[in-house]
């Protein structure tokens, strides 16, 4: 069997693969990348992200036909749940050929196929048709994501269990769907569903709805979801799942039994680390399937590096992109900063959106930090009001005495875009950190981005 030498091979694709591999190859190293799906981006950019949130916008638009006073309801489209999916497709496919593109200009090839380690230095590489391929690297970079949890007693085989990935290839809308888990990925899709005119039930296993946010922004969301129409129910855990003929029939340990047409599996994640022959290079995963590593993202074996999900948190496409390219500026040995950013902003694609960053009201008041609140209400906004849009709200933390932004904390309209702007602000050195940033700077009028100088006035008003 012939081996192939490179600097730097990437096991994955994904955002945390495309950082190391597109890093390593302007660092003039030869890289190579292995992805055993059959086209580049992961699972961020075919079952994931990319999907979901494309899924999202089409509906979001079809809802917003149907309260156009202007649009007669006969006019009105319902389309069926595959259809629906078929602009996310679109999307996929634009975006597999733009980095198909980035590999192509940067000499990166791509080798299609299944990855596992022979020894610290060499891959073995199986493709479909049992070829095998032996390639060998002074580093790599595993950069292979995560798949939904699979408990062993819950039947995904059946016609009506879906989880977070399978769900993409429903090809119906279900009139009536248990979601059990209500993490970011059971309360986005128990949104969109909604917005289908699905009945949901939403099964959380603890007490609240995302319970690392404001308690504010949580008790908003719980709210606006129930007015929506979702059914949600705290503090359940499942006893049996059975799928039968005409529906899944999910059993609690409360004594409650639910019926509905289908069940989407949304509890936890597993890293992608079973196969790879990791046992034969001294790297032994977690119970979840999560590789440990340290600040710089090395392994237990220094020249091996890993990324993204299959590391655990954050677990966001955003930082797996970052880290991807930290690692490889530290094998490089570029001398670059390589440190994740501290300030890493949540996105949440729930209806309305959410978004925050830096610390919230719960954790200003166990650490005793003297902090004051700016709110502005998105009803109050020019632009909120032309849209429509004026559910929500912009909410800045900022210590009373120094005026610094503590934490920003966004429920409604393009929150995941306008958090940024906070972002940015916080990130100053100080005094450049303050209130007096959107308090002394003028904004485009009307627009969302204004809510920041109407919650800085609005704190400022509290302590003078």
């Amino acid at each position: 069997m012939h081996t192939k030498q490179y600097d730097v091979i990437v096991i994955g694709s994904g955002p945390g693969g495309e950082g190391a591999s597109m890093k390593a190859a302007k660092d003039g190293k030869r890289v190579a990348v292995i992805e055993r799906y059959v086209s580049v981006g992961g699972g961020c950019t075919h079952w994931g992200t990319i999907p979901s949130k494309a899924l999202r916008h089409v509906i979001a638009n079809l809802n917003i036909c149907a309260k156009n006073p202007f649009i007669p309801r006969h006019y009105l489209p319902k389309p069926e749940f595959s259809q629906v999916i078929r602009n996310a497709e679109s999307v996929v496919r634009s975006q597999v050929e733009l980095r198909e593109g980035f590999y192509g200009r940067n000499g990166v090839p791509i080798i299609q196929g299944h990855a596992s380690f022979e020894d610290d230095h060499t891959l073995i590489v199986r493709t479909g048709h049992d070829i095998e391929e032996r390639i060998m690297a002074d580093h790599f970079v595993i950069a292979t994501g995560s798949r939904p949890y699979h408990p062993p007693d819950v039947d995904f085989g059946h016609p009506r269990i879906y989880d977070a990935d399978t769900i993409l290839t429903m090809h119906h809308t279900p009139g009536s769907m248990t979601i059990y888990g209500a993490g970011v990925i059971g309360c986005e899709y128990a949104s969109m569903f909604r917005g289908l005119d699905v009945k949901v039930n939403l099964v959380n296993t603890r007490s609240k709805l995302l319970e690392f946010l404001d308690d504010e922004i949580i008790d908003a969301l719980a709210y606006h979801m129930r007015d929506q129409g979702t059914l949600i129910r705290h503090d359940e855990e499942y006893e049996k799942i059975e799928g039968v003929d005409d529906g899944v029939i999910l059993h609690l340990k409360s004594g409650k039994i639910l019926k509905t047409d289908v069940l989407l599996w949304a509890n936890g994640r597993t890293g992608n680390t079973d196969g790879m022959g990791l046992n034969n290079i001294g790297i032994t995963p977690n119970h979840r399937g999560q590789i440990e590593v340290n600040d710089d993202y090395q392994t237990a074996v220094p020249h091996i590096y890993a990324v993204g999900d299959v590391i655990g948190p954050p677990a966001l496409a955003s930082a797996a992109y970052d880290q991807g390219r930290f690692a490889a500026s530290h094998l490089s040995n570029t001398h670059e900063h390589h440190h994740l950013a501290k300030l890493i902003p949540t996105g949440i694609y729930t209806t309305p959106g959410i978004s925050s960053v830096g610390e919230n009201e719960r954790e200003l008041t166990d650490k005793k930090v003297p902090y004051e609140v700016g709110r502005a209400l998105f009803r109050s906004l020019a632009r909120a009001q032309i849209t429509g849009n004026t559910v929500g709200m912009l909410k800045i933390l900022f210590h009373r005495e120094t005026l610094a932004v503590l934490g920003i904390h966004c429920f409604g309209d393009q929150s995941p875009e306008i958090i940024h702007i906070g972002q940015a602000i916080m990130s100053q050195p100080e005094p450049n950190n303050t209130l007096h940033y959107f308090t002394n700077n003028t904004f485009n009028y009307p627009t969302m981005a204004e809510a920041y100088r109407v919650a800085a006035l609005n704190g400022l008003n509290r302590v003078f």
